[in-house]
């Protein structure tokens, strides 16, 4: 039976097509990070891997992610977005479920790889359909409930990773987070595609093309996003966020656990706990701030982002160095919660930035541009450096990282307010 061709109640269908897409979202980072749970349990293993392969093995996912993606953001600027996601979410949870096979490094690593042509369909549509879904002045708020399965997804990753590992098997823990992907790929398919730029109103920018770029249209688009200095600056923070936060999730409980003496399963489920609980208070709070400052400021989603995330500096720097446990559980709690305040906002101001028609497009380009300058580099860095010396002193880069991002992104906010007065 095929899915409807006009929604019955615009509201009804947007509030499900936003449960549906947050709850695809959950499991997006639920399948991405249970690898991160595991890695102790691998170095151990019959796989016999070090920590330089250990790192390796996220890059190779997020590099078949980045290239993907611009391909899957010209698709979904043109074609029909559901299903386009469906196909994604299937792809990815079979692939994950493979890495359960795995025999060796070679092995697992191009099941991880494989998993990211599924999510490169999945991240690059899935935003611009919830823009299309709701108004500008309610995209905050509604960016900040999708990305808050951030934070849950990545958390039930390390926690299911994590118990799974410990009853039955490394193995099993990418059976367990694969399976329930099918489910979902069925539950998008079925999702309302609306009309591109449906609730921007009569004065939002438009491209040239209209019906998606395809072809030489699509290299123009590309080129015309690098030109657009808002987005660049947005998106160039953004990479350095990454870089900081890629490394930061998949090494931390590698980190608790060796060099500050926590148990294998506490140290999952510790750092699980604390990234749910302040992954909903940042991500909340970020969008919140950044909607309600908006009628004052017209950059706020990147100020809201900028100076969260250099505040993120102090408290990650004690997290990595003090070795009394009240100290350093309590700064990983405060720099968290600083991280996820900039999720909402800095994507936000990503789909705001660009013309209704080419969001996917652009969605595409930063997914391209912020894992090829941030996480694909960065956990094999660390794992390079962790051979070369030591964890701790290793992750002493990410806080480094996480100023940059947030100088960036206020300066991209002052940029912006300066040519908002001029014009």
């Amino acid at each position: 039976m095929a899915a409807p061709s006009r929604p019955v109640d615009p509201v009804r269908v947007a509030r499900w097509g936003l449960f549906v897409l947050t709850l695809v979202n959950l499991f997006n980072y639920l399948d991405r990070w249970v690898l991160a749970a595991l890695v102790e349990s691998l170095k151990h293993s019959e796989l016999h891997l070090s920590d330089s392969q250990l790192g390796f093995l996220p890059t190779g996912f997020v590099l078949v992610y980045m290239l993907t993606s611009p391909i899957f953001g010209t698709l979904g600027d043109r074609g029909n977005r559901p299903r386009l996601m469906a196909i994604g979410v299937g792809i990815w949870s079979i692939a994950t479920a493979l890495g359960g096979f795995a025999t060796n490094f070679f092995n697992l690593f191009a099941a991880r790889s494989t998993v990211g042509i599924g999510e490169a369909a999945y991240g690059t549509v899935s935003p611009a359909l919830l823009a299309d879904y709701f108004p500008l002045e309610k995209r905050g708020r509604v960016f900040a409930i999708f990305y808050a399965a951030i934070p849950i997804g990545s958390a039930a990753g390390f926690m299911l990773g994590g118990w799974v590992d410990h009853v039955y098997g490394w193995r099993a823990a990418f059976f367990f987070a694969g399976v329930p992907g099918l489910v979902l790929a069925w539950m998008t398919s079925r999702l309302f595609d609306p009309p591109r730029g449906s609730m921007d109103g009569a004065g939002a920018p438009v491209t040239a093309h209209g019906h998606g770029p395809i072809g030489k249209e699509a290299l123009s688009a590309y080129l015309g996003l690098l030109r657009n200095v808002p987005y660049a600056l947005t998106v160039l923070g953004y990479a350095a966020y990454t870089f900081a936060l890629g490394a930061l999730g998949y090494w931390m409980p590698a980190f608790l656990e060796r060099e500050r003496g926590m148990v294998r399963t506490d140290a999952t489920f510790q750092f699980g706990a604390i990234v749910v609980v302040t992954g909903f208070v940042g991500t909340f709070l970020g969008g919140w701030l950044g909607d309600r400052l908006l009628p004052r400021f017209r950059e706020s989603y990147l100020w809201v982002s900028g100076i969260a995330t250099l505040a993120v500096v102090p408290f990650a720097w004690v997290a990595f160095t003090a070795r009394e446990r009240p100290v350093f559980m309590t700064c990983i709690v405060i720099a968290e919660v600083l991280v996820f305040v900039s999720t909402g906002p800095v994507n936000s101001a990503i789909v705001n930035l660009v013309a209704p028609d080419n969001r996917a497009t652009a969605v595409a380009l930063s997914i391209l541009a912020i894992h090829l300058l941030g996480d694909v580099p960065s956990p094999p860095l660390i794992g390079i450096l962790s051979d070369a010396s030591s964890l701790g002193r290793a992750m002493l880069v990410l806080p480094v990282a996480f100023g940059v991002s947030g100088l960036i992104w206020m300066f991209a906010a002052w940029r912006g307010g300066r040519t908002a007065e001029r014009t």
